[in-house]
């Protein structure tokens, strides 16, 4: 299948008016729609709002939000290729590839915005919030969101779980009940072990929050909370360099969301444990 860009510029002369205004701007601005709004486009493009619809239908697409983030997952597999093989194709000086990776990261994390669901994301703290014991999970280069999301929430003060033990964690998800969360961490949402540990968990009536790709993830279909994160690098890598950039930064976002609503509650023992550690400094 042709890409979308090659499709709407192939199209432009089946468009009405209004549409090929539209797909102008998009062919000359391809990077900063993903983080526009039917109205953004519509006045960058000189038209109304109904004509963004119309457009996306036009070249195939049912609305615009699936227009956003299969053109954001088309940008990045050009803007994200450092994290292939094809990146050993080409010799780059030490301090090249230094900037390069600044600016995947940066990319991948402003990608974000594409794909996360203010609602979802609303959900997840307002669970987070009100749970009584949280069990990370991931695999990979998703071990390591899962082990700083729980380091972030034990200072919080919730009885948090992150092991690479598959077994080991079985063994606790009967412990679980309705007022626990398992967040789920997978790019592809495919990895057998999450998906086994939190079919379990929902089935012992825990909430499972899932960090994971909307692209062919089994793992997004059956959470109970869905985080999207962006498609920011091809399944066979080097490693999860940006990837991993995005679990981070939404755990960082959830930790400091659930900090804030839980505000002065904390802030006394924050100090305690911090005097201690400087009371303890050799």
């Amino acid at each position: 299948m042709n890409s979308i860009l090659a499709r709407i510029n192939e199209n432009l002369h089946t468009l009405s008016e209004a549409e090929k205004k539209m797909g102008i701007y998009v062919l000359e601005n391809p990077k900063l729609i993903p983080n526009m709004t039917t109205k953004d486009l519509s006045r960058k493009a000189g038209t109304s709002e109904s004509s963004v619809v119309r457009f996306c239908k036009s070249i195939g697409i049912e609305s615009f939000k699936t227009f956003k983030l299969e053109l954001a997952k088309e940008l990045a597999k050009e803007d994200f290729n450092l994290t292939d093989f094809n990146f050993l194709q080409k010799k780059s000086e030490t301090y090249d590839i230094f900037q390069q990776v600044s600016f995947v990261n940066k990319s991948a994390i402003e990608a974000i915005t594409t794909s996360l669901e203010r609602k979802e994301f609303e959900k997840a703290v307002d669970k987070i919030l009100h749970a009584d014991k949280l069990v990370f999970y991931g695999v990979g280069g998703s071990a390591t969101a899962a082990l700083d999301g729980f380091y972030k929430f034990t200072k919080l003060g919730y009885p948090s779980t992150a092991h690479q033990d598959f077994h080991f964690l079985l063994s606790s998800i009967p412990y679980l009940n309705k007022n626990d969360v398992v967040i789920a961490i997978s790019m592809s949402g495919k990895t057998k072990d999450v998906l086994e540990l939190s079919r379990f968990a929902q089935k012992e009536g825990a909430t499972v929050i899932a960090i994971t790709n909307l692209d062919k993830s089994p793992l997004y279909k059956e959470a109970d909370i869905r985080l999207c994160t962006p498609v920011v690098e091809q399944d066979y890598r080097i490693g999860s360099i940006p990837s991993r950039m995005t679990q981070l930064t939404i755990i960082d976002a959830l930790y400091l969301s659930v900090l804030n609503k839980k505000g002065e509650n904390v802030l006394s023992r924050y100090h305690e444990a911090r005097n201690e550690v400087i009371r303890l400094r050799r």
